[in-house]
């Protein structure tokens, strides 16, 4: 279940990929600046600029979640903990960016945390 998990955290990551780079589409992001190779940076605001937060936020805590993860599977130290964990971390994570993207501070934030204590929480598993 956990490398379902893992997976689903890659999805997740893949669709703030997507929907970072659509969003912030059009304008001075032209298709021809967006199949380019990007030397002149062309800012965004709005939706697209906290869709482009998230996704750089995203790219922060997945590493870590990732890699204790894995090292909870290589070392078979598999269980409650890292179940829950990872659970935590990949509703977190999919909560967070339509959250992220309208604007909603306070909760955002909560749910932020929310998937830090699942990355905690696999990271405790492992030293168990």
């Amino acid at each position: 279940m956990e490398l379902k998990l893992l997976l689903g955290a890659v999805i997740i990551g893949l669709v703030q990929i997507v929907w970072a780079a659509t969003a912030g589409s059009g304008g001075q992001r032209d298709f021809g600046w967006l199949t380019g190779p990007r030397d002149d940076a062309r800012p965004v605001s709005g939706v697209a600029a906290r869709l482009d937060r998230a996704l750089k936020n995203f790219l922060e805590t997945f590493p870590l979640f990732a890699a204790a993860l894995i090292a909870c599977i290589i070392a078979g130290k598999l269980g409650t903990l890292t179940l829950y964990g990872a659970s935590l971390y990949v509703i977190a994570r999919a909560l967070y960016v339509p959250l992220y993207a309208s604007g909603v501070a306070l909760v955002r934030t909560l749910v932020w945390t929310v998937s830090v204590i699942g990355i905690v929480m696999v990271m405790v598993a492992f030293f168990r």
